[in-house]
């Protein structure tokens, strides 16, 4: 099994939000998540992280978080050095892919 591990940012302990169900389907796939969000919380087992964290080995960073708020993550997101970033719905931010692609790293629109 092919197991990359996920952050997801902009995570959220409220189910209705798509972040939630994120990292709920991940899991359920046996995919290693790491979430981060604004608050400390936990999404069935996985803890949901406040603070930005030089966590290894992440392939994937998925954004919950509109562009207006990204750009706080730019120099942390790409310090991680991730193999992609997908920008989910509304998340769109071509400033961002920008500095992704030229950096290497594999976007996606969601």
């Amino acid at each position: 099994m092919d197991t990359k591990k996920t952050l997801v940012i902009g995570a959220s302990a409220n189910p209705e939000r798509y972040a939630y169900l994120a990292v709920q389907k991940l899991t359920a796939h046996h995919q290693p998540v790491i979430a981060l969000g604004n608050k400390p919380g936990m999404i069935g087992k996985v803890p949901i992280h406040s603070q930005r964290e030089q966590f290894e080995n992440i392939d994937t960073v998925t954004l919950y978080l509109n562009p207006q708020h990204q750009q706080e993550y730019y120099d942390y997101i790409l310090s991680l050095n991730p193999k992609r970033i997908i920008f989910n719905p509304g998340t769109e931010n071509e400033e961002f892919e920008a500095m992704a692609q030229k950096l290497g790293i594999q976007v996606m629109e969601a």
